[in-house]
């Protein structure tokens, strides 16, 4: 008797004990959900399976990178949101950091205009509710451009008009080869100079012009290539054809819409980012760079970014996954991205609502933990440097 009282009064077998009784109530709890559901889907006739999978879709889809038509299956439908959302989601962010960026060392910045207008920038869009800035960028503006025919133009090369931007589209020619081989050689080259750069510096000091050399290695040596073998590309212009623009590449209205708000509306929340890691580096760093005879720019980019860049990218990383998850509400100014197509269109026509809103989901989570493990090895990689 007493050493089963021992044995109860021990925290460790208590805490454990209680673990074990949570666990068996949570797993009776899913399998009554499991169950519960399963008997209602039968009930109501829901597919229990992924059959539907390969049916046809029998809808358009007006942006689609890979090929598509109503015909198509329902999952070749999925893939096109899939596509759809990544290709936000990769104009979006680098457009994001070089905005938010700027702005948070315009923040900062002894220019009382400038730095006045960064306040104003951040302080607006940080509180405006993001649905409403899409709108705002969907109706009020671009919706309210003038039709086709009387398009607002740059040199007749890109168009603007209520159906979006049309750009010229780059058609590869022979010399293309020629020419990625060169942006790739010259992509070495200023690796190795980088390589070289900072051991010299490292062993004596003294700076070498990596930027001027990665300039002149990236323009010229392709330069070269086209010169020596021809154009590497055609452009394909858009003409006005009938009642619209025909060739070129079309910028979509929607999309425009979804990737201005977005971009504006996270490089606010990024611009504050910034200026919090700029303050968080001692004064006497900026003095010391100041010392050394390095100017404002300078000492910014050698010296108070590197240490700030640490205590930026832990809030940075949950700012991208923000902006990914953000881009579901390309629904309400009608983006064709995976929720609107996948767990839209296909949910309504299916009624198969457990098995796409789980693949929705399993969607997210996947991208979102691929972007923070990413963003995790290159804070990891910057305090192996420190060290």
């Amino acid at each position: 008797m007493e050493v089963s009282e021992t044995r109860f009064n021990d925290p460790k077998l208590r805490g454990l004990a209680y673990q074990a009784a949570l666990i068996l109530v949570l797993g009776g709890l899913i399998a009554f959900g499991v169950y519960n559901a399963y008997g209602n889907m039968i009930a109501r006739g829901i597919p229990l399976g992924f059959s539907f999978w390969n049916e046809v879709a029998g809808f358009q889809i007006n942006l689609h990178l890979i090929p598509y038509s109503a015909m198509s299956t329902y999952g070749r439908a999925f893939w096109v949101g899939l596509l759809n959302t990544l290709l936000v989601g990769a104009v979006s962010i680098p457009l994001a950091t070089a905005i938010g960026f700027a702005i948070g060392a315009a923040r900062l910045s002894p220019n009382w205009l400038l730095s006045r207008f960064a306040l104003a920038y951040t302080n607006v869009l940080r509180n405006t509710p993001l649905l409403l800035q899409l709108l705002f960028w969907y109706n009020a503006v671009l919706r309210t451009l003038p039709g086709p025919r009387e398009s607002l133009t740059l040199h007749n090369i890109v168009f603007l008009n209520n159906r979006g931007v049309f750009l010229p589209l780059p058609v590869p020619r022979q010399p293309a080869i020629s020419f990625a081989l060169s942006l790739l050689l010259a992509v070495a080259l200023v690796a190795v100079f980088r390589l070289w750069a900072k051991r010299r510096q490292e062993r004596t000091g003294a700076l070498s012009p990596v930027f001027g050399f990665a300039a002149a290695a990236m323009i010229g040596l392709p330069a070269l290539a086209a010169l020596a073998t021809g154009a590497p590309f055609s452009f394909e212009m858009p003409k006005l054809s009938g009642f619209n623009l025909k060739g070129g590449v079309q910028v979509i209205p929607e999309m425009a819409a979804l990737v201005f708000g977005l971009v504006t509306f996270t490089g606010a929340f990024i611009a504050e980012i910034v200026r919090a890691g700029i303050l968080s580096v001692p004064r006497g760093q900026f003095e010391a760079a100041g010392a050394l005879g390095l100017h404002r720019g300078l000492a910014m980019r050698l010296v108070i970014l590197p240490q700030a860049i640490r205590l930026i990218i832990p809030p940075l990383t949950s700012q991208y996954l923000n902006l990914i998850k953000n881009s579901s509400l390309a629904v309400f100014v009608g983006y064709p991205d995976l929720v609107q197509i996948f767990a839209g269109t296909v949910l309504n026509q299916t009624h198969a609502a457990v098995q796409v809103m789980a693949i929705t989901m399993a969607v997210y989570l996947a991208i979102s933990l691929l972007v923070a493990a990413a963003l995790n090895a290159y804070n990891a990689s910057q305090a192996l440097r420190e060290r």
